[in-house]
């Protein structure tokens, strides 16, 4: 593989951190962005060069790629850390991501304007595909199914979502859509309610969910870039399971007791309609796209060894 100058863009985010030192290790030259001066050590250690930059900012946006010259950016922008956005609070979902809301918007839309300017020829998105599939049919969606609207207090968080896919496929670009994240750093909230008892099952947990490790989506995210990918890829592991099979392993794994199990109409007064769909009516994803066509390979094919390698 001749070697590729990549703009990584959130490089310091917890996918960001697993994906510059993969993309080095294939030979590619990465400039990796952050929006803090702080953290441009951390991005040097990875094997980086680092830029500090604003992705709501079209000037920030377009001076560092112009200065970078990439032939690809990856466009992994969140605003999802507690130190930007405070605890996770999805019964005010859209209020919660507002900040990633408008990155994956205004700040890919920047990006997209970058890349036409400056002659960048591909770009990979950061989407998301764990739980939000369409509620109607099976229990796991290929990417021909069309997303999930949720409810009323997630729309503006889903049609970000869509928009990045819309912008980044129009543009020739992959959109890869990230199943539940999990590894160094991408868990520790959950982990930390499990701990506590404070994430029980909710009715019969009968939603599924998609996970996918770090280090795996950080893989499809290099062979996308490699192989100037384009559409949209579900980026989720080999088994999609309802909350009743993955909660009590994941608590069992972080030493924690058994979750408790409350009914659906409690959660909604706690948690919000969110919480509730996500664990009794979720569907997950199928990955056979991202491995036919990418040749994608899963280090953790299953969250059952994943999460016991992690936390056990």
């Amino acid at each position: 593989m001749s070697e590729v100058r990549v703009f990584v863009a959130g490089g310091t985010g917890v996918v960001g951190r697993r994906l510059i030192p993969q993309l080095v290790a294939r030979g590619h030259q990465v400039t990796a962005t952050t929006t803090s001066a702080a953290k441009l050590g951390v991005l040097a250690q990875l094997g980086a060069d680092g830029v500090v930059m604003d992705g709501l900012d079209a000037v920030s946006v377009g001076a560092a790629v112009a200065a970078a010259r990439p032939d690809a950016i990856v466009q992994e922008m969140t605003a999802l850390a507690p130190v930007h956005a405070g605890k996770p609070d999805l019964k005010h979902a859209d209020r919660f991501f507002a900040p990633t809301i408008r990155l994956r918007t205004e700040g890919t839309d920047h990006l997209l304007a970058a890349a036409e300017a400056t002659g960048v020829a591909h770009v990979v998105a950061q989407s998301f595909g764990a739980f939000n599939g369409i509620r109607r049919g099976g229990w796991v969606k290929t990417e021909e199914d069309p997303l999930d609207p949720g409810p009323a207090n997630v729309r503006q968080g889903t049609a970000a979502i869509q928009h990045l896919e819309e912008v980044v496929v129009k543009a020739g670009g992959a959109a890869l859509r990230y199943g539940s994240l999990y590894g160094p750093g991408a868990t520790d909230d959950q982990v930390e309610f499990v701990r506590k008892r404070m994430l029980p099952l909710v009715g019969g947990g009968t939603g599924y969910m998609s996970w996918v490790h770090l280090d795996d989506a950080a893989r499809a995210t290099v062979l996308a870039v490699e192989q100037q990918a384009a559409g949209v890829f579900n980026v989720g592991d080999d088994e999609p399971a309802p909350a009743r099979e993955w909660l009590p392993w994941l608590a069992k794994c972080a030493g924690a007791k058994r979750p408790l199990r409350i009914p659906a109409w409690v959660a909604r007064l706690l948690a919000g309609e969110m919480a509730v769909i996500m664990m009794t009516e979720g569907r997950g994803f199928d990955n056979a796209k991202a491995k036919r066509e990418l040749g994608w390979q899963l280090r953790y094919p299953s969250w059952r060894q994943g999460f016991r390698e992690e936390l056990g």
